[in-house]
């Protein structure tokens, strides 16, 4: 879906597209996605006391970046690439699925504050749907398929281990399709990208699609949410 539409004419193909999932999800959907899911038995430990990061893809970057935006011990959350061949892609180039490329999130955070683990649940939780293969609302292709790019085998181990854990505990009724892949690179999205909730609240496409997940958070995570 091309989101750099103008805002009224991106909202005539939105609502109707997104009436059709909500009823399919409403219908056959694996799990609320405002519901949290257990904590990660094992956790990762920092070997940095100031900060590490953290990527995630799960769909629109713009939804998973303003959740990663009110998470206590953030410090940044950029929209980008991550995940394919092309060096320094385009929005466009990434759009057409050919550059191998996810639309994601590099979640800068302080670990005394906030765990990778912590991130995990969050993006498991209210960040997304991690059932739907190649898609995610009313966005579809490979660039919006759900993926964790760790940086270190410590991360590699706690996400596999934790995929494993919710897929034992039955905690979706669908199978899980995250990807875990090591990260070979990271390319900062177009600025008109970056923070799009915060520029655009009333935009339908937001208001549909990624103010529910924010709200989420604060219903499901209060210890960890901020303003």
């Amino acid at each position: 879906m091309n989101r750099s539409l103008p805002d009224f004419a991106a909202a005539l193909v939105v609502i109707p597209v997104a009436l059709v999932l909500l009823a399919a999800r409403i219908s056959g959907s694996s799990r609320p996605l405002a519901e949290p899911v257990a904590a990660p038995a094992v956790d990762a430990v920092s070997n940095s006391t100031t900060e590490d990061t953290a990527v995630f893809a799960g769909g629109c970057f713009w939804g998973i970046e303003a959740v990663f935006d009110h998470v206590k011990g953030v410090k940044s959350a950029v929209s980008g690439y991550a995940g394919g061949n092309a060096v320094n892609p385009s929005y466009e180039q990434v759009s057409t699925g050919d550059t191998g490329h996810a639309e994601s999130v590099q979640v800068i955070y302080d670990p005394s504050q906030v765990s990778y683990g912590k991130l995990l649940q969050i993006f498991f939780s209210v960040a997304h749907d991690p059932t739907q293969l190649n898609r995610q609302g009313p966005d579809q292709g490979t660039q919006y398929r759900s993926a964790i790019f760790y940086n270190t085998p410590q991360q590699q181990q706690v996400a596999e281990n934790y995929i494993k854990q919710l897929t034992a505990a039955k905690t979706f009724s669908r199978p899980i399709v995250t990807r875990v892949a090591k990260l070979h690179g990271f390319y900062r999205a177009e600025e008109y990208h970056q923070h799009y909730l915060e520029q655009h609240p009333n935009q339908l496409y937001i208001v549909i699609n990624d103010k529910p997940k924010v709200a989420a958070l604060k219903k499901e995570f209060p210890d960890v949410y901020k303003n």
